[in-house]
């Protein structure tokens, strides 16, 4: 953690910023948590960048063999292990984990999972110079527009000036609303009264990337005779905020443990691996089935708005917001009647 704390590549994040539907905006502090020990309650940073941190951390445990530069091909079921084919050879393992993302070459050639619309989310992210009007707290941004529903438009600092900019939307609703979300992103960017004047000084430091994200909205068979699936692989990434790596991180600590239990029982087979499956959703479904439900009330932008303008007023809502993004017990509250029937009564 020393080594993350000294990177200059991120920048400290204080909390949340909201836009509703209606346009109104709401500030949400993050609890500081962490101020005893140095640490801020979150950062940014860009993918290249994090990626590159744990990589080089890997290379440091002397038990750990990185090999770069190795492309996987294809993944073939040899009954007492697995040959894993490169673009620079063949690998032969007992046991494999798909840690290699919504396009995992595991998950294609191993395991039953398909691209299901209504559990799956399209995005498209930029990185800017120049944005300005961030929050003097550095907040992340969530724009939840009413032509965006069901996902959000967003901005996160990064440092020097820099911003991460994009989109994400449940790919059923682009199909069945025929939404072209490149053409979306560029028409806020431009034309969206609360977005333009904050980018008529910035300019695009690269071209419009897209990506898939399988949300974890339903549960699936992350596991197999000889295999596990981690992160987006498995599936996992949370349904309303459309974040992955703390649940990849999870994730991984639990294949972990299994597949010292793999060695340890001499079982390799998909029945043993179930109890990864078991385990993984008994630790996340929970959350991820909050998180789903909080999804689904996007819906409603009314009911969003309101929320917010409730929240500018109340200083005790506002902070039951703020615990809601660290306390799953609180956050259940969100997507319970009696919360909105209390919230509009009072």
């Amino acid at each position: 953690m020393k080594d993350f704390v000294a990177l200059e590549a991120k920048t400290t994040v204080h909390g949340v910023r909201f836009y509703a539907p209606s346009h109104e905006r709401l500030d949400i502090d993050f609890p500081e948590n962490n101020t005893t020990s140095g640490l801020a309650p979150g950062y940014t940073i860009k993918r290249k960048e994090f990626d590159n941190y744990l990589i080089q951390s890997l290379k440091s445990y002397p038990n750990i063999s990185v090999l770069e530069g190795q492309r996987l091909i294809t993944v073939t079921d040899n009954g007492d292990f697995l040959s894993l084919i490169t673009d620079k050879g063949i690998l032969t393992a007992g046991m494999v984990v798909g840690a290699d993302g919504a396009q995992s070459i595991i998950v294609k050639q191993l395991s039953d999972i398909k691209v299901e619309k209504n559990h799956y989310c399209a995005g498209l992210r930029v990185y800017y110079e120049g944005v300005e009007g961030f929050h003097e707290g550095q907040h992340i941004e969530l724009h939840f527009y009413k032509e965006v529903l069901p996902g959000y438009f967003w901005l996160f600092p990064l440092p020097n000036g820099q911003a991460n900019v994009g989109i994400g939307m449940l790919s059923k609703s682009i199909s069945q609303r025929n939404i072209d979300l490149k053409a979306l992103l560029s028409d806020i960017l431009q034309n969206h009264p609360q977005v333009a004047l904050r980018f008529s000084k910035a300019t695009p430091l690269e071209s419009v990337k897209g990506f898939g994200l399988p949300i974890g909205s339903k549960k699936r068979n992350i596991s197999g005779h000889r295999f596990l699936l981690t992160g987006d692989a498995a599936s996992l990434i949370d349904p309303f905020t459309g974040e992955g790596i703390g649940n990849t991180l999870r994730s991984g600590r639990v294949a972990a443990e299994h597949i010292q239990a793999c060695f340890r029982e001499q079982r390799f087979d998909a029945a043993f691996n179930k109890a990864y499956d078991k385990e993984i959703y008994r630790r996340m479904w929970k959350e991820l089935r909050l998180s789903r439900n909080l999804q689904l009330l996007l819906r409603y932008p009314r009911l969003f708005d309101s929320v917010v303008k409730k929240a500018n007023r109340s200083h005790s809502l506002r902070m039951m917001l703020a615990s809601a993004m660290v306390d799953i017990d609180i956050k259940k509250e969100l997507v319970r009647p009696s919360f909105y029937m209390k919230l509009f009564t009072q």
